[in-house]
């Protein structure tokens, strides 16, 4: 574990983690948040005033469980994940879109992203905490805000599986064109974070590269309380 976040950031080998994100599509990121910090994200949620918005998953048969969105500004620790894991998946994001014949787009800082967004009207911030209670899921989907999005993600663990919970695992299926769908089970543990795709990633096949559809979710809940921390770069309308 990293003395601080900050040193644990500095230290990521991200040309492992390229390499993983352009052979697997996803990539696991070593504990960054230590299991204090874990902590004192989850005692937030509570309380209210640091969100803007909170979603009952069953109203809108998104899966059982609830989310909320963090109210602007961020906070640090948030606003430390979020400019700090941006630059180097902008990289990615820009490689693979000339793999698929197209411009690279994505700024190198995600101040300048931001301003893309909010030119189109996408001015609300978009990290989340989790939480689902023994029997909740969630059904598969992709996090889409606005015309403008960013290719990856990433979701931290904020508590530790088969102590405080089990079951829950991460949920990626990827569907390939005129083929069936692929699923990757995926678990963390505390303070571990994996980064995927938003939408889509290029796959190199005979003919060059093309384009693969992703989708997300998570495994049924058995037993215990499972708090998960999402990290989106993209704003939302």
């Amino acid at each position: 574990m990293p003395e601080n976040l900050s040193q644990g950031l500095a230290d990521l080998d991200w040309n492992f983690i390229q390499q993983s994100l352009d052979e697997h599509g996803y990539a696991k990121l070593p504990g960054l948040l230590s299991n204090t910090e874990c902590k004192e994200i989850i005692s937030t949620y509570e309380e209210e005033i640091r969100f803007r918005t909170t979603i009952d998953m069953a109203r809108y048969r998104f899966g059982i469980g609830e989310y909320k969105y963090y109210n602007a500004p961020l906070p640090f620790l948030l606003q430390q994940l979020r400019e700090g894991l941006y630059p180097e998946l902008a990289i990615t994001a820009n490689r693979w879109l000339e793999q698929l014949g197209h411009n690279a787009s994505y700024p190198a800082t995600l101040t300048e992203f931001l301003d893309q967004c909010h030119q189109e009207g996408q001015n609300r911030p978009t990290p989340l905490i989790l939480k689902y209670e023994a029997g909740g899921y969630n059904c598969l989907h992709q996090d889409l805000y606005g015309k403008v999005f960013f290719p990856f993600q990433v979701v931290f663990a904020l508590n530790q599986r088969e102590e405080d919970f089990t079951g829950g695992e991460l949920l990626l299926v990827e569907q390939r064109p005129r083929a069936q769908s692929r699923g990757h089970v995926i678990t963390l543990k505390q303070g571990e974070g994996l980064i995927f795709p938003t939408t889509y990633r290029p796959v190199l096949g005979t003919r060059g590269y093309y384009k693969t559809t992703l989708r997300h979710g998570v495994n049924t809940v058995t037993t215990g309380t499972r708090y998960s921390l999402g990290i989106i770069f993209h704003d939302a309308k």
